[in-house]
């Protein structure tokens, strides 16, 4: 293909140089950031020579061109425009900073758990070995020495990354607010000091009240271990004191005074007020999050099943992070995967149905591999590429992920971790893997045969 003119299209079709706020491009797509969206015709920029797709996400006009080609055209085309090239990062800040603050927060929570989650991922992973292990001893399915070094370490890795989960909120949530990581750390480790009752055990009846604030009121002396809010807002608090300090106090003494106070004035607050308050708000939100979920006959999850790709759409799906972690603390599950994995698995069976149905080689090209993606859990290429280009093929996808996580509610599937769904999140289900293969075949089928219904080809022609 001719990259220049490819390059040359696609500047003519976003509206000239004059629009182009940063420029980056990944392994398969070109990304950019527009001052004015209205002057983009994306129906002219489908039709570019090697484009494969066109989707917005993020705050990104993200172009699809494919590995080997999408690096050349990049190339051709901040020499046309003229501009120089940023960091996928550097795009990502530009486009985040003309995003909704709601926008905003949200993507605040996925960059503070996003580098965590191989961690959170490794422990669920190994939890789900181990339950599926004990399943089969119990049931005398399988022989193995419980005793054994292998057995017994394995069992304390599982759990590992959860039990010290806000250490590593706080240390990742320190360098997001662009504070001193080390410091958050210390806040994360104060919060499950040993001295404190563990938030696990409180159930025992045993709770140590402490007066505060010179006896204003008490609080009760309990760890946060498995909580999320408190952690960010303590975590906040902390990075807002530290950089005022970094501004007044002498340099000689910056080094000293800096750390001392902001961890002694943010570790008293956390432990007098932002703890007791804001658990108190998380677990009201799982709780209410619960009771949808659990509504009779599996309604709830009916409901929030069809619902989740479209919270994919609006870039706010990074949140429900919150409500996994949450979840797996309370109840050792999380409820909540199960749906998600369920919507996204449906997006693949959608895409799948147009790849087959389609005559049009350029649609079959970027169908096929969008629809393998989102039978990992990697949807957007699905989503915006293809089933919400259609339109049919995406309500499609939203029915089929309504109906598999319908099942999923009413047999009462949970997951041991998050992170990984689609496919690989069987291996957080070995538990029940019969369940949960039927709750994606459910999810698959239904919005492939829908999608292959209400969707034809000649719809795209028109």
């Amino acid at each position: 293909m001719d990259h220049q003119n490819a390059a040359k299209q696609v500047l003519a079709s976003i509206g000239g140089k004059d629009n182009i706020l940063s420029a980056a491009h990944c392994a398969t797509r070109l990304r950019l950031v527009i001052a004015d969206n209205s002057k983009a015709d994306k129906k002219a920029l489908e039709n570019a020579e090697g484009v494969k797709g066109v989707f917005e996400a993020q705050g990104q006009l993200q172009i699809i061109f494919g590995t080997g080609t999408v690096n050349k055209v990049y190339d051709a085309f901040i020499r046309l425009a003229g501009i120089e090239g940023g960091s996928k990062e550097e795009v990502k800040q530009a486009a985040a900073a003309r995003a909704p603050w709601y926008q905003r927060a949200i993507k605040t929570l996925g960059d503070i758990f996003v580098p965590i989650i191989p961690a959170i991922v490794a422990s669920g992973f190994l939890m789900g070995i181990m339950e599926a292990l004990n399943f089969m001893v119990n049931n005398s399915f399988l022989t193995i020495d419980t005793t054994g070094s292998v057995y017994v370490f394995a069992k304390i890795f599982s759990n590992t990354a959860y039990t010290f989960l806000p250490i590593l909120i706080a240390y990742s949530a320190a360098k997001v607010f662009g504070g001193n990581p080390y410091l958050g750390a210390v806040i994360g480790m104060i919060m499950i000091h040993p001295d404190l009752q563990n938030a696990w055990t409180v159930s025992s009846g045993v709770n140590i009240m402490q007066p505060v604030f010179g006896g204003l009121y008490s609080v009760p002396l309990v760890g946060y271990q498995g909580h999320v809010i408190p952690v960010i807002i303590a975590v906040w608090l902390m990075c807002r004191i530290e950089k005022r300090l970094h501004k007044v106090v002498p340099s000689m003494l910056d080094l000293f005074v800096t750390p001392l106070v902001s961890v002694f004035v943010t570790g008293y607050l956390t432990l007098a007020a932002i703890g007791p308050v804001f658990t108190k708000l998380e677990n009201s939100i799982i709780s209410g999050v619960q009771t949808l979920i659990t509504l009779p006959f599996g309604i709830g999850s009916f409901i929030m099943g069809g619902l989740y790709a479209i919270t994919v759409v609006a870039g706010i799906h990074h949140m429900y992070t919150l409500i996994d972690l949450g979840q797996l603390a309370r109840y050792g599950y999380t409820y909540w995967l199960p749906l998600a994995s369920a919507a996204n698995v449906a997006q693949g069976g959608a895409a799948l149905a147009v790849a087959l149905k389609s005559k049009d080689t350029k649609i079959k090209a970027m169908a096929l591999p969008s629809a393998l993606s989102a039978c990992m859990g990697i949807t957007e290429p699905a989503i915006f590429g293809v089933n919400l280009r259609y339109f049919k093929p995406f309500v499609g996808g939203l029915v089929g992920g309504a109906c598999g996580a319908l099942y999923a509610s009413i047999v009462g599937l949970g997951a041991t971790g998050t992170g990984v769904t689609g496919i690989f999140g069987i291996l957080l289900h070995l538990h029940a893997p019969v369940q949960y293969i039927i709750a994606m075949a459910i999810s698959f089928g239904v919005s492939f045969a829908v999608t292959w219904v209400i969707w034809k080809p000649e719809e795209v022609a028109a």
